[in-house]
Formats: C-alpha cells, structure tokens, sequence
C-alpha cells in the first residue's frame, strides 16, 4: 500500500513517455526505469501484487521523481545516462568494457594488421570479437603469412626480416601501391567472413609446386597453414548460409529472475556467447530491452550489421536508437539459433537456482540477521574499517565493503592517517577514526555517490562515539553504526550499539555471527597487509636516504619500481641504470643495500 504522500504523487502523474527514479528511506535512488506511459507504468508499482526482487524493492521506496521526455527515443537514451550515474541497487548494470580482442587493419597510408582490445572511430576495419587472445593470435599469424600487408615501421631505406619472409610488401624500402593494399585487405575481408576455399584451393597448389621443386620447407610450412585453416577455421561448425555479422538475444524468466543469453554470430559461425542472469523488476521485454542498450553502450562493443531478438521486444525504437535493424525471425536457421538461445537461457538459471538455495543463507539471510539483530530494516550495503599501527608509527586504516553478505573486493579502500602521533607514544583510536571517517564520508557526500545501510567498526565504545560524533555533528548524515568486539581470545564476541555502547549477541552458530566473523576477520587483515607494506616501504626510504648520491627524485623511482630491498638487490645493474639513474650511484645502491642484508643476518647468528 502507498502512503498518503505517494498517493498524492501517483495522482499527479502525467501520461506521458519518460523515466522515473525510485528512492529509499534515505532518499538513495534504487532503482530507473522508463515508461511509455509514466502515469500507468508506476502507479503499477503500488496497485499490484508483486514477488521476489520487485516486492523486496516496492516495500523499500519511500519517494519517487519523474523526468519527462518527447518520445520513447529519448527516454530510452535518458534510462542508461542515469543508469550509469546512479548505479541503483535494483538496476542491471553493466561493466564498461568487454576485454574481447579484435583484428584491426589500421587506417593508414601503408596498413598493418594488429590486435587491440580498444574501439575507436578511426577509419580502420575491426574484425571480431574472438573467444580470447590466442584465438586472435593465431587467426593474425595466418592473415600475415598468407594476405601480407606492413610488419615493419616503414621508410627504413633496406628491406625490412618480415620482407624477405614474404610478411611485408615493402613499405620499408619502396612505395606500395594503394591498389595493392585494397585487394590484400578485400582478400582478408573474404577469409574472415568465412570463405576460406579460395585461398585453401590456392594453398595447396603453391604447396604441390613447391613439392615438385622440391622445396620440401616451403611445402612444409604451406601444410601447416592448409592445417590451420582446418583446424580453426573450418572446425567450427557452419550454422548458416549467410556470412551477415549478427548478434542473437534471447531470454527465459522464472521466480523473478532474467537470464539472458546473447550469441555473436560471425563467418557463418558462433564464435562466441555471453550469459547473464538478473534479478527481473521490470517486465522482461523492458529488462531485456534496457540490456541491449547497455551491452553496446560499453567501450569496446562493435555493432553488427543485423541483431535477432524475440518478437515481443519494441524492435522500432531499439533499431532507430542504435540504427541497426532489429528483427524477428520465424522459420530456418536463424529461428533455429534464436530456440537455441532460449533452452540456453533456461538452463542456465535453472542451474542458478540450485546454486542459489545453497547460497542464500550464507549470504543474504545471514546479513539480515545482523540487520534484525540490531533492530534495523534490512540494507545492502556494510562498510567496515579497522586501523593497524607499530607503537603509533606508520598507522594506517582500512575498510572492506560487503553487499548482500558477499565482500565487494572493487570498492575496499586503504587510508594513510595523516595526523601521526610525534613522540609516537601510542595511537589515538579516536583520532584516527574521526579522520578516515570524515575522509570517508564527506567525499561520498561531495561526490553524491550512495552511502552505506550500515558501518561496523573494529573496536569498542570509544570508537563508535567517534564515528557518531562526526556523522551526525560534523557532516550531518545519519547512517547506523555499531562496534564490533571481541573476547580475551582475540576472537569476535558481540556487538555494540547506540550512544551507550549496549551488548547485541547473535546466535553463535547463526549464519549471522559467521558473517560477522568474516567481516571482522576481513577489515583487520586488509589493514595488517597495508600496514607492512608502509612499513616495509618507509623502512627502505630511510635506507635509501642514507645513501651518498641518492636524493628524493631518485628515491621515489626505486620505491616505484620495486618497492623492496630484495628486488631491487636481485634487479640487474643495467634496469636500475634505466631508470635514469648514473652507474657509480647504481652501484653504490646495489652494494651499500646487499651490505645492510648481509650485516642482518651476521647479527642472527
């Protein structure tokens, strides 16, 4: 049921196509969608009945807004712009690239082929994507020995190795024609779209005149090509008779869920897939819509020439916003692939279901209990943070980030506290928490990126009223803290909470008290490692500043380069030289730091 403000909200929504944003308690946004109808489309959310992922998200909004567009074109394009800008919970979300190697034949005056793994509008053909780098690898070797285009830099006034191999034509000593270069790169264009007979036919009769002459290497070496093309090329089975670069999507949907399954279609072959599985808020014609966008909205994505998706998806607007056509089929081969994607799809959840049911206590329901524990409505997101000092010197803090129960390893942080005791008598706790919380805290707040449901400090009372104090006085936020502490074995007892500090026990053999656990093992272990390596860093600078000849430019490029004395003793002479700095002070360095080692282990015996 709406509250009295959001039936009031609902009334006044207009009938028009746009995006809306829907907000939690905090006013976080968790979740964007579009609609061709707002009015219709988001009063759905609190008029009907929901389960799974969009019931859990309807039961946490607590306001909405509403932005207005022209037609389902811009609300589309509107949707992925604030999709990436928010990152909302409850959304599909995309990583920006997609690590996948592509052929490129450059844009030049003399063309070479290369693998990049970075799209640009440049003017050169890219062909792929490939499986992996070894799959591309291969494929370029090939295309060199057989359709040569430029290998060497050029303009070198001799004949370049790669010329005399019979991989150049020679752009190193004379001017190739642009001719020449044309018909090489339409010949690689065939092969790479799938028609490999020619030059398969050609191969082999330069392989039976080399045999005859006998030029039993050169006819070797015209073998071993023929093999390659039947065992790469040829080997994937051909599953239509069109070499059209297409991509396929399709999808299958239970319990709430979405899995998505997308074939790249390329020389008539699948070459490869990629598979996704989502929590479905949305129906899933829009989630799957709002998922093609994103997937070549990323970095690297090539668009293909036709794109197949399932009939009830609004192929006009996905066509006229990525101008690609979109369609359907209904017989033959390409029907086939698309049946084909949707038993995929199918199987793939139903394996994630299985997955899951071991899963979600360990995760989810494990967080929960911490959240019930302490009287909070469920969130998703902790932070935790742990400090870790040598008697006050080079104390740092660290903080580990868990979502759903499950650490987030991509958004851990590590502070160097800034205000060091300088009699280095021991470490203020307090002072060392009100700063990595205020750096913390007033950079999410100036940066208008999401705050965590909950923070959890390694520590007792004096630190939870040190994070309270700077939360609540300093910054003006109210996000819900606890300490979490241990017993006289070093091992996590209980928590604490509020003002007072008040004991909150959980079960100690719940999935609760293991997540707790986990988390305190984590932050103090990410804050121990931090820790030794300052250490470790700062105890080679002082070596380092003690050598005659070494100053702070050259101190900060070996502590760039190698970070420790044991590397920098088993670097050779010659790589520290490269580093820009003089041989007599390289030496110096290496013989004065293999000194100290040695000094070390005499004084062990």
């Amino acid at each position: 049921m709406a509250t009295e403000y959001l039936e009031h909200k609902l009334s006044l929504l207009p009938a028009r196509p746009g995006c809306y944003l829907m907000k939690d308690i905090n006013s976080k946004i968790i979740y964007v969608g579009k609609a061709k109808n707002l009015k219709n489309r988001v009063r759905s959310y609190f008029k009907s009945s929901h389960e799974g992922k969009t019931a859990k998200l309807v039961s946490e909004i607590r306001d909405f807004e509403t932005i207005i567009t022209s037609n389902d074109k811009e609300a589309f394009l509107l949707e992925i712009t604030l999709i990436q800008k928010h990152q909302p919970y409850y959304n599909i979300r995309l990583k920006k690239g997609t690590g996948y190697p592509y052929i490129k034949i450059t844009n030049e005056r003399d063309p070479k082929m290369e693998i990049t793994g970075q799209i640009k509008k440049d003017g050169a053909y890219y062909f792929g994507p490939y499986p992996n780098v070894y799959a591309a690898s291969g494929t370029l070797n090939f295309l060199q020995k057989v359709y040569p285009l430029r290998r060497c830099q050029g303009h070198l006034g001799r004949p370049c190795l790669y010329y005399h191999m019979g991989q150049c034509l020679g752009a190193c000593f004379k001017e190739v024609p642009e001719e020449k270069y044309q018909k090489q790169i339409e010949k690689i264009k065939r092969f790479l779209d799938g028609n490999v007979g020619e030059v398969k036919a050609s191969l082999k009769q330069k392989m039976m005149t080399a045999a005859k002459n006998r030029e039993y290497e050169r006819a070797a070496e015209l073998r071993d090509q023929i093999q390659y093309i039947e065992a790469t090329v040829e080997k994937q089975k051909i599953i239509s008779n069109d070499s059209t670069p297409r991509d396929i999507f399709n999808y299958y949907v239970e319990k709430g869920w979405i899995s998505i399954q997308v074939f790249f279609i390329r020389q008539a072959r699948l070459m490869k897939r990629e598979k996704r599985i989502f929590a479905c808020v949305n129906s899933p014609e829009e989630e799957l819509s709002t998922f093609i966008l994103q997937f070549y909205n990323r970095k690297n994505q090539v668009l293909p020439r036709e794109i197949l998706v399932p009939d009830n998806i609004d192929k006009d607007t996905l066509s006229e916003v990525l101008d690609v056509p979109f369609r359907t089929p209904q017989r033959g081969q390409k029907k086939a692939l698309m049946d084909m994607a949707a038993d995929n799809s199918k199987l793939v959840l139903q394996e994630k279901f299985r997955l899951m049911e071991l899963d979600n206590r360990q995760t989810y329901g494990a967080q929960e209990q911490i959240f019930q524990a302490l009287g909070l409505p469920y969130g998703h997101v902790i932070e935790s943070f742990d400090h870790s000092h040598i008697q006050g010197t080079n104390p740092v803090s660290a903080m580990v980030v868990f979502q759903d129960g499950r650490p987030e390893k991509s958004m851990y942080r590590k502070y160097k506290i800034k205000d060091e005791l300088e009699d280095h008598s021991g470490a203020d706790e307090a002072a060392n928490t009100r700063e990595v919380i205020y750096r913390r805290y007033s950079r999410l707040l100036k940066e208008e990126k999401n705050l965590p449901d909950l923070i959890l400090m390694d520590g007792g009372i004096i630190e939870l009223r040190a994070v309270m104090d700077v939360l609540n006085n300093e910054l003006g936020i109210n996000i819900p803290v606890a300490g979490m502490v241990k017993d006289n074995h070093h091992n996590t007892s209980h928590l604490i909470y509020g003002e007072e500090g008040h004991a909150v026990t959980l079960d100690q053999k719940s999935q609760g008290f293991y997540l707790l656990q986990r988390i305190q093992d984590e932050v103090h272990r990410f804050a121990i490692t931090f820790q030794r390596k300052t250490r470790s860093k700062n105890a080679l600078s002082s070596q380092l500043d003690n050598i005659q000849g070494v100053g702070p430019k050259t101190r900060t490029k070996l502590l760039k380069k190698y970070g420790s004395v044991k590397k920098i003793k088993e670097a050779p002479l010659q790589d520290i030289i490269d580093l820009g700095i003089p041989q007599t002070t390289a030496q110096t360095i290496k013989i004065t730091l293999s000194n100290i080692e040695t000094h070390k282990k005499y004084k062990k015996m």
